[in-house]
């Protein structure tokens, strides 16, 4: 069977270079006595699930939406054969597949990588650790602390819950076809945090009103929350008024910390 075509529509770049394929699968730590398992996403023409299946500690599944994809897989990999899911990633139900923990690893269509991380999140419990490639700007903005323009909704949402390293950049050389950006790998690994000490919806829903208005101060761009809290409060003019003199409502949602959003969950509760 010969090569597949790159599909434009599922944002396929295929891995060409074998050395950076090795250096991914490499950044997978699993401990060698015991066996992991592991999912990957979107392994395309298996470029980095050659590597993963030579790992004898690693327990591999992927996860494939396109049928010249799967197809190719099978006659490529056949120890694949019996582990190679067909189906969105976005719509797959993990339980059906996973009991117990998994890590997960692949060079994600970037198109999507953010709902990929989203879906992740809803795991976190499950997931203790997570390798990809992705859009180099992405990854930054992923890896970022507070204080700059690129740190926002994903930094936060993913900070809490996880450790960031960004391991190292690709050039649009490693692909087929090139992309026009540069992309990057970096490792997720769940931190000891079991729990925000704040409504975990709330939280979401505050960091994301926040940045979504991100050149606003927080009194600005989180004005709905504060009438909602209001008027379920039953607060006069001057009690919202007095809420929203806490000087963090200067503030825009860049200069917060994980920590810093999580107290104001808790003030919006």
């Amino acid at each position: 069977m010969s090569e597949v075509r790159p599909k434009k529509a599922l944002g396929q770049h295929f891995l060409t270079d074998l050395k950076v394929a090795q250096s991914i699968a490499d950044a997978l730590i699993c401990p060698a006595d015991s066996t992991t398992d592991v999912l990957e996403v979107g392994p395309g023409m298996g470029v980095l699930t050659q590597y993963l299946l030579e790992r004898p500690e690693i327990a591999l599944r992927a996860v494939e939406i396109d049928r010249e994809s799967v197809d190719y897989l099978l006659v490529h990999f056949p120890k694949i054969n019996g582990s190679l899911i067909e189906a969105d990633f976005l719509k797959l139900n993990l339980g059906n597949f996973f009991q117990g923990s998994f890590d997960v690893i692949g060079n994600f269509p970037y198109n999507i990588s953010s709902q990929i991380f989203f879906k992740i999140l809803d795991h976190k419990d499950q997931v203790p650790q997570v390798v990809c490639m992705i859009q180099k700007e992405v990854a930054e903005r992923i890896a970022e602390k507070p204080g700059t323009k690129t740190y926002g909704i994903l930094s936060v949402l993913l900070q809490a819950w996880y450790d960031i390293e960004y391991l190292f950049t690709v050039g649009e050389g490693a692909f087929n076809p090139p992309p026009k950006v540069k992309s990057a790998v970096i490792r997720l690994t769940r931190n000891d945090r079991t729990e925000l000490g704040c409504d975990q919806a709330l939280f979401k829903n505050v960091v994301k009103t926040a940045f979504n208005q991100r050149r606003k101060t927080l009194r600005n761009s989180l004005k709905p929350l504060v009438l909602a809290k209001a008027q379920q409060q039953g607060w006069a003019p001057e009690q919202q008024a007095a809420f929203v003199s806490d000087p963090v409502f200067d503030l825009r949602p860049e200069r917060l910390s994980v920590e810093d959003f999580v107290e104001l969950a808790k003030k919006l509760a």
